[in-house]
């Protein structure tokens, strides 16, 4: 029994010893087979979409701010299409009443104006009956004067009397004039009686708030017993959109921006409430009257987008982007491949010209860009070769911010190129197969050196 089981640990150490030899020499290769230093990614194709990203405010496209034309106390509101009191969201036709006003003192108003009235139209018809009876004393007044004429200063009549029937004549004729004038006195009065009757009735009428058009009540500033006084600007009570259907975005763009902006230009833009959802729209119209925070020259674009199930409610906070360009199937590559400049040594010999550019474009590369007949954008992209990088020229188109179009004779589709320099772990990594991640197993030291394994039991 003890012989087998001394066997069986000889031969667990022998199996020991030789496993560790294994993952000793397993750990040299890993040491000795190093990945490539560079960080690489493959030149694809793609759809690109350039984009001008901004921030707006939704808001009605068009509102009517509804005042008070008269001052006094909320006393009531009124009922909305449900027959529910006048609130937020109230849906409201062209003519419903939204709230009443307390009209007693307006209602007296009009009562005086009333008496004013009745009063200047009875001055009116006793100054018709003046003009009437100065009428018919000028008709007296103007036969006796005539009678008078014909008998002339005689015995038959005294020179007084003569007189006496000229100047009657002459104070009739003076006193009908007079009547005359009290008439048309009178229609004056009546005139401005029933001015201020108008005037009167229609602040009473003021004192009954209706809705000017049909929309959807998105404010109510007031409530009853609130007292709202009318100077020269009518004080707000109810904001309504006329239809909230169509909304817009109000985005403010920077100057540096507004260049490539311009009316129908594509618009998608997100807002917070549904953060999974894009909504489309277009671009209006740009505002001209510029606006100036902190020296940042700001102009508002207006941007029209359909909102049938209402979902996009008034003055929700939208991202939104503008279209700017749009390209299909073309090569792309990330910006940091173009950012990335290798450092003199790391580049191939036959690419050293101009080393003191600390490895951007050679000399040669530069001239043949001066060469080209229109003008373009030129940059370079870096590809491996050997341990080594040389350089591509190329022509730099759209960008979306991450992705930038490219192109080149020399460039083709899964082409590798150099986004940077990665850690020598990583490098290891590459080169062995493993991640840099994973534990990495201690290399065994070999049997009978120091430190290693113990002599068999029994000198064996």
């Amino acid at each position: 029994m003890k012989t087998r089981k001394r066997t069986f640990l000889i031969t667990l150490i022998i199996a020991l010893v030789v496993a560790g030899g294994s993952l000793g020499a397993l750990s040299v290769r890993h040491k000795e087979a190093t990945g490539s230093p560079f960080r690489t990614v493959a030149v694809k194709r793609s759809d690109l979409v350039a984009m001008i990203g901004a921030t707006g405010t939704v808001e009605p496209e068009e509102v009517v701010d509804v005042g008070a034309q008269v001052a006094g106390q909320i006393s009531s509101f009124g009922k909305d299409k449900n027959g529910k009191p006048i609130d937020y969201g109230s849906v409201v036709d062209e003519g419903t009443v939204l709230a009443q006003i307390d009209d007693s003192l307006y209602t007296a108003d009009v009562n005086s104006a009333q008496a004013a009235m009745q009063q200047a139209e009875a001055n009116l018809v006793s100054s018709d009956a003046n003009v009437a009876q100065s009428k018919a004393k000028l008709d007296q007044a103007q036969q006796d004067w005539d009678r008078a004429q014909k008998l002339g200063p005689s015995e038959a009549l005294a020179p007084s009397a003569y007189d006496q029937y000229k100047a009657n004549y002459e104070v009739a004729k003076a006193t009908l004039a007079v009547s005359q004038a009290a008439v048309d006195q009178a229609k004056a009065t009546v005139a401005q009686a029933n001015a201020a009757l108008y005037r009167a009735q229609r602040n009473l009428g003021y004192c009954t708030i209706k809705s000017p058009v049909k929309g959807v009540i998105i404010d109510r500033r007031v409530n009853i017993g609130q007292t709202v006084v009318s100077s020269l600007n009518a004080p707000s009570l109810f904001l309504i959109a006329k239809d909230l259907r169509r909304v817009q975005v109000w985005v403010s763009v920077n100057e540096a921006d507004i260049g490539n902006i311009h009316p129908d230009q594509p618009v998608t833009f997100t807002v917070d409430a549904f953060p999974n959802q894009t909504f489309v729209g277009q671009v209006g119209k740009v505002r001209l009257n510029a606006a100036m925070t902190q020296n940042v020259v700001t102009y508002t674009v207006e941007v029209n987008t359909d909102n049938p199930d209402g979902k996009l409610l008034p003055y929700l906070t939208a991202n939104v982007h503008f279209e700017t360009g749009r390209r299909q199937n073309v090569l792309v590559v990330p910006n940091a491949a173009l950012r990335w400049s290798p450092q003199p040594s790391q580049v191939a010999s036959q690419f050293r010209k101009g080393e003191d550019s600390g490895g951007a474009l050679t000399q040669t590369a530069q001239s043949e860009g001066s060469q080209q007949g229109p003008p373009q954008h030129w940059g370079t992209v870096w590809t491996q070769e050997g341990e080594f990088v040389r350089p591509l020229k190329v022509s730099v188109g759209l960008t979306d911010g991450t992705m930038t179009e490219v192109q080149s004779q020399d460039l083709t589709q899964d082409l590798p190129v150099v986004m940077g320099e990665q850690s020598q772990q990583a490098a290891n990594a590459a080169g062995s197969g493993t991640s840099p991640f994973l534990p990495q197993l201690r290399r065994s030291r070999p049997a009978g050196s120091q430190g290693g394994a113990p002599p068999a039991p029994g000198g064996r």
